[in-house]
């Protein structure tokens, strides 16, 4: 791997500080992606990876803040230094003496092989030192490409990143930003700090004690990782399952396949019927917010967490369409007043969460990471470099398919429970 150079903006950027919202607080940590690409002599790996890096500095220009640093103010809230010290977005190559099949499919991740693809600065652990993106182009012998960015989450959501991606590509096809980023974060700037005492409980976070020593399980075995696809026909069923007591009369997709993993996922760790347990998944805000709603190219989060928590027995042992309708309405909870509340009361009420007994659902399956064709053609496969023990994550079943693939990591003994709860749709 060569030494990394830093890429700055190739022309001058504003040197003010960046705000951050609340929402930007939610997750500080790195989210490491990696684009494989077969070039099939459209272009050769160097021309690939100086075109990469060249478009780079043209498209930093439009996203200069990624090329800053975070710092923290003095009332502890964090804001994105843009000043000249700063020196830019580490970019690196590495040359892989194999072939790219070698790879093979990375819809369940090899996170050793993965994370080889993705810079990190070495020896720097605090997020304050940390680049808030790195790029990595890898070379294969056969002339194929992989792409590896870490981005950190508090710049960015699935949306925005793949926004900041494709503008990426497009500049280096040396066409116009289809969709230029609007950078203005300040309308998610709390106004007056005040929470409805009735909203308290939604805004807060609820310790979980492990009474079925789940975090032991995960100790004692090893954790696999694996994919289940839920084409048009399975996914027909759990919602003709979810509606079959007349509880219900709609429910989405992504309604009933959250609902049980977390029911499924819940009876493959053996919880014990009084076992709390939570889910937790994101909300995308961007068309609920009606008197000020963010403008079209937002830049940023644009999204909110929402849960749901129950006992381990309600979730089982009550019809599928209780656990169903827990999703929906944690969705329906989501709407503008419910952001305004958190908004104002972030900074009053954030506590570290707690990740005991709790699913937490990450989708993919309405963003379009094909899009990303830096002028050879889309990528063959896109993933995420690791799978946390605690997430589920939805991707799309494939181009021109409307099903879901689920991919999720369990203990041994639990994943093998878990496959036979699927064969049972």
């Amino acid at each position: 791997m060569t030494e990394p150079v830093f890429i700055q903006p190739e022309t001058e950027t504003c040197k003010e500080p960046y705000f951050l919202s609340s929402l930007d607080h939610a997750v500080i940590d790195m989210m490491k992606t990696v684009y494989i690409y077969k070039l099939d002599g459209k272009k050769s790996g160097v021309e690939a990876r100086d075109l990469i890096k060249q478009a780079l500095a043209k498209v930093l220009v439009h996203y200069y803040p990624l090329a800053g640093r975070l710092r923290r103010s003095s009332s502890g809230n964090l804001f994105v230094e843009c000043n000249n010290s700063i020196k830019g977005v580490p970019f690196v190559e590495a040359v892989a003496d194999s072939e790219i099949e070698k790879l093979g499919d990375i819809t369940v991740p090899d996170t050793v092989m993965l994370e080889n693809l993705v810079y990190d600065v070495p020896g720097v652990e605090n997020i304050l030192e940390m680049p808030l993106m790195t790029a990595q182009v890898t070379r294969f012998k056969c002339g194929g490409l992989v792409f590896g960015m870490a981005i950190n989450h508090c710049m960015v959501d699935g949306i925005s990143a793949m926004q900041f991606v494709n503008s990426w590509a497009e500049t280096a096809r040396g066409i116009t930003l289809t969709m230029p980023p609007v950078l203005d974060r300040s309308i998610l700037m709390p106004k007056k700090p005040s929470v409805d005492k009735n909203d308290s409980e939604t805004l807060t976070e609820v310790e979980i004690s492990d009474v079925s020593k789940i975090e032991t399980l995960y100790q004692e075995q090893k954790m696999i990782c694996k994919s289940f696809k839920f084409d048009q026909n399975r996914l027909a069923g759990l919602k003709k399952k979810a509606m079959e007591n007349g509880e219900l009369t709609y429910c989405s997709s992504f309604t009933v396949l959250a609902a049980f993993l977390w029911r499924a996922r819940s009876q493959a760790l053996k919880m014990k019927p009084q076992q709390q347990t939570k889910l937790v998944f994101t909300v995308d805000i961007r068309s609920k917010l009606k008197t000020n709603p963010l403008p079209k190219g937002f830049f940023g989060n644009g999204v909110l967490v929402t849960q749901c928590l129950c006992t381990a027995e309600e979730l089982v042992q009550k019809p599928f369409s209780f656990a169903v309708k827990m999703v929906q309405n944690a969705i329906q909870m989501v709407n503008e007043d419910y952001i305004k509340g958190f908004i104002e009361s972030f900074d009053v009420n954030a506590r570290p969460p707690s990740w005991t007994a709790t699913l937490v659902i990450t989708s993919w399956t309405r963003i379009a990471f094909n899009a990303a064709d830096f002028g050879w053609g889309e990528p063959t496969q896109f993933g995420s470099t690791r799978i946390p023990k605690e997430v589920g994550l939805f991707i799309p079943e494939g181009k021109d398919k409307n099903g879901i693939v689920l991919v999720l990591g369990l203990p041994v003994s639990a994943m093998n429970t878990f496959q036979e709860l699927i064969t049972s749709i």
